[in-house]
């Protein structure tokens, strides 16, 4: 007699009808994660090949300067992309003493460090306050910083230059000093007021607690914390001030206050009387090398300040 049940060995089980629909649905997904997944590798293949040029055209002309630093002057006329058939090591001597590469250098360490210091200390301490207290005008005051980083410092050369003089710092260190700092607070501002929001107020809450000042607060418990952030705006900063030519050139005029950058546009113009362009070359890597040992020393701290702010 014929059974409608299946037989006792099998176990098969026939699929529902929502089964079905969801196996259904589950086929056409297949394709599209693969479409995703190539888009996403030619996108990684794309950004690393722009990555990987922008590095070639950064790093080819300053192999190159540094090549060119230690070839004499003849093979840098007739073979300017070979190697140099020797070393001239008083390509840099003859920059450093007879073109006074180094009395610029030393203006430039004055000039640079008593302002980065200046503005790092001016700098983190207006930022705390307006990052951390509520008072009349805090908003205002913010954006009057950040107003400051738009305005275009071509147009108050003119109107610096005679408030500088109507005040006696024209040509003069200090002057120099004030102008820079000046110049570089709207962004030191900006970039450390946003880091110190993200900072936890629990540790200055309890300095408060076990007595501790304002000023001792800041100091001793905020300012260490935000050392990530001072060392990226510290290092934007040494570079915008290292490179700055534009300020010295209107407000230091003697020879022997001049700055780095003002020696080399001097030296560019003598090389090209005296065609001594392997001194040229030489004053230049000597000005580079402090900006890339900066850099160098400080990159991971560098990439730490500028992501702390996002992962926080």
């Amino acid at each position: 007699m014929k059974t409608d049940t299946p037989p006792p060995g099998d176990d098969a089980v026939l699929p529902g009808p929502g089964a079905l629909t969801s196996r259904a649905s589950e086929r056409p997904e297949r394709p599209a994660r693969r479409t995703k997944e190539g888009e996403g590798k030619v996108l990684n293949v794309f950004s690393h090949g722009v990555l990987v040029l922008w590095a070639i055209m950064v790093t080819l002309p300053l192999l190159w300067a540094v090549m060119t630093a230690f070839k004499d002057n003849r093979s840098i006329l007739s073979s300017p992309w070979s190697l140099p058939d020797s070393l001239h090591f008083d390509n840099f001597t003859r920059a450093w003493t007879e073109a006074q590469i180094g009395d610029y250098f030393f203006n430039t360490v004055v000039v640079v460090g008593g302002s980065l210091i200046g503005t790092l200390v001016l700098g983190s301490m207006a930022a705390y306050v307006l990052a951390r207290f509520e008072f009349p005008g805090n908003r205002l005051v913010y954006f009057l910083f950040v107003g400051g980083m738009s305005f275009p410092v071509m147009l108050a050369l003119v109107p610096l230059f005679y408030v500088v003089n109507n005040i006696g710092l024209l040509n003069t260190t200090h002057g120099l000093i004030l102008v820079y700092i000046a110049y570089s607070l709207p962004f030191t501002v900006f970039f450390l007021t946003s880091f110190f929001r993200t900072l936890p107020t629990s540790i200055a809450e309890a300095a408060f607690v076990d007595g501790a000042s304002h000023t001792r607060t800041f100091f001793q418990v905020m300012l260490p914390m935000a050392k990530p952030g001072l060392i990226s705006v510290g290092i934007f900063n040494f570079l915008g001030q290292w490179n700055q030519y534009m300020l010295p050139t209107v407000l230091n005029t003697e020879e022997d206050q001049r700055v780095l950058t003002q020696g080399l546009v001097q030296m560019t113009a003598v090389a090209g009387y005296k065609s001594d362009w392997s001194a040229l070359f030489a004053g230049l890597v000597l000005a580079m090398l402090p900006v890339l040992g900066a850099y160098i020393v400080f990159q991971r701290q560098v990439v730490q300040g500028l992501t702390a702010g996002a992962l926080k």
